[in-house]
């Protein structure tokens, strides 16, 4: 694989702004892209609750980054892509802490207590804190949105809330605090990868970001092993395979379809196809989980969904 061979080439990403329609026959091909990524990310929660069972939660995210960051060099240096220039750096960095150290760890501890329904319908709010993240920088620009975002916006972030306060009877635990933390910091990371994917390829951006945390990971990983000891028959296939997933699928691979689809049907359209990941992962948690869904959870999912869905209506 070449640079130059990447659907998220910076030629073809300027040659169709994020708010023109994909030609016709970029549709089927990049929506498949897109929904493919959705439904990777989709079971990264239950994946996480996985390698719990056999792993620590240092250790799962230690092993999670550090084999990531390897399988990022690796395409990487095949494809003999140069390094980013210095002024892309601090963005890239910020990607790094948010999305590949801050958000896989806190959320893996938040799962140590919390059930994958939960914590999907609490992290639903994502794209909408993404959103606001990126509303909040385009100010610099003078672009301001309007009432109807920041109103969508405020309802989601009250509905989670509610089903948050419902869930904990009024007291939230020390997992929703995990949650939360790791909102803003994935929001953080996306907005800032969304930022740097304007010039660089998305799947370099992603693939740098991991590389780049490669210190921290292998430093985690080496400590976390000795202080938190595997099982006595091993951590087991089940664990095993959740690392496998939150590694090559949740922190690298699912990021390359996910950016291929956006850059051939557009950022708007491919943000359609994001609104059902919470939905999904709550399905999955039912089928492979065995959990319990509580009766607010799907109804709480669904009033985030239409409340993203007003920001993106709002932004166009």
């Amino acid at each position: 694989m070449r640079a130059q061979d990447s659907a998220t080439t910076p030629v073809a990403v300027a040659a169709r702004p994020a708010t023109a329609p994909a030609p016709a026959s970029a549709s089927s091909p990049g929506m498949a892209s897109a929904a493919l990524g959705v439904l990777s990310f989709s079971f990264s929660f239950p994946a996480t609750a996985w390698a719990l069972t056999g792993f620590g939660p240092w250790t799962a995210t230690g092993l999670r980054g550090l084999l990531a960051g390897v399988l990022a060099a690796l395409c990487l240096a095949a494809a003999r892509v140069p390094l980013p220039e210095r002024r892309h750096w601090p963005g890239l960095l910020v990607v790094s802490a948010g999305c590949v150290l801050g958000f896989p760890l806190l959320t893996t501890l938040a799962l140590r207590t919390s059930s994958t329904a939960h914590s999907a319908v609490v992290i639903g709010l994502l794209p909408l804190a993404t959103a606001v993240f990126a509303a909040v920088r385009s100010r610099r620009d003078g672009r301001r949105p309007s009432r109807l975002f920041w109103g969508a916006a405020l309802a989601g972030a009250a509905a989670v809330l509610g089903f948050t306060l419902v869930q904990s009877h009024g007291r939230p635990g020390l997992a929703d605090l995990f949650l939360f933390a790791a909102l803003l910091v994935c929001a953080a990371g996306y907005a800032e990868g969304g930022r740097i994917s304007r010039e660089l390829p998305g799947w370099q951006v992603i693939g740098w970001a991991v590389v780049a945390a490669l210190p921290v990971t292998a430093l985690t990983t080496a400590l976390a092993l000795p202080a938190e000891p595997l099982p006595a028959g091993g951590p087991g296939a089940k664990a095993v395979a959740g690392v496998l997933y939150t590694a090559a699928v949740s922190q690298f691979g699912g990021f390359v379809v996910w950016y291929r689809g956006m850059a051939l049907i557009g950022v708007p359209r491919a943000s359609q196809l994001q609104l059902a990941q919470p939905l999904i992962t709550l399905v999955w948690s039912v089928l492979l989980l065995g959990e319990e869904l509580p009766a607010a959870a799907p109804v709480t999912a669904v009033a985030v969904l239409l409340c993203i869905a007003l920001t993106q209506r709002a932004r166009a």
